[in-house]
């Protein structure tokens, strides 16, 4: 029960931060690195580029992980470069949460390092 709860706090305290408004002028380095890490998690992408006035995502989705090996430089990773336009940024990013494990996890790191940067801003 208590395994539950936690899954739905983390994911009510992620769809919060994706929820608050994005500024019209310039976006803050730190929402804009979490609209980032949101959107690699969920494409698996290794770049990611958002265009916040033109409503466009541009990605680099890794096609292959097989070719992936950390222990050398990869130059030759098959990526599907793709742009995408979205109407409304929040729902957007809303589609993109997944509700596994891992994801669960990834968020909670995400959320304690959003706060802690939120925290070193305010003080």
């Amino acid at each position: 029960m208590e395994n539950s709860t936690l899954r739905g706090r983390i994911l009510m305290e992620i769809e919060n931060l994706i929820a608050r408004e994005v500024p019209k002028q310039k976006v803050p380095q730190n929402l804009e690195n979490l609209h980032v890490a949101l959107l690699k998690k969920h494409y698996n992408a290794a770049d990611v580029s958002i265009d916040y006035h033109r409503r466009r995502v541009e990605l680099a989705i890794v096609m292959d992980d097989s070719d992936y090996d950390p222990k050398k430089v990869n130059l030759c990773v098959p990526t599907l470069h793709t742009n995408l336009w979205f109407r409304n940024l929040c729902d957007f990013l809303k589609s993109c949460i997944d509700h596994d494990p891992k994801s669960i996890a990834f968020y909670a790191t995400l959320l304690r390092s959003y706060q802690g940067s939120e925290r070193s801003l305010v003080n």
